[in-house]
């Protein structure tokens, strides 16, 4: 099972799911024992795969760091706080998560694109 630990104390994923934006990027942080490298990426092909056929779902991509280390980073981009919001309340998915390597801990955290003057838009 997977443990779950705020990116962010001061805003977690909790409250991030109450509020109503979008579209928005879910940045999720995996640190895993190395040696449960296929195991993780097993767990976290099945949730991609059951979230790609959910409302809003647009898009995601799992990065590993480089060299030995044990740390991932996926995003995932919705339509909407509400969209994801009713996907990862899901029991569905919620039951996956026991999937997940004893190892495995994630940092889930939500955000919207600003507009930067000269270098990105909105």
């Amino acid at each position: 099972m997977v443990k779950f630990e705020p990116l962010d104390p001061k805003f977690p994923i909790e409250q991030q799911l109450g509020l109503d934006t979008g579209p928005v990027v879910l940045v999720n942080l995996f640190t895993i024992d190395p040696a449960d490298h296929d195991a993780l990426i097993e767990a976290w092909k099945g949730d991609a795969l059951w979230m790609k056929k959910q409302p809003g779902y647009i898009s995601t991509q799992m990065h590993k760091a480089v060299g030995d280390s044990g740390t991932y980073l996926n995003y995932a981009i919705w339509g909407s706080i509400a969209d994801f919001r009713a996907a990862f309340s899901n029991p569905e998915f919620q039951e996956a998560l026991s999937h997940y390597p004893s190892s495995a801990i994630t940092a889930p955290h939500l955000f919207e694109k600003i507009a930067v003057p000269n270098c990105c838009t909105a």
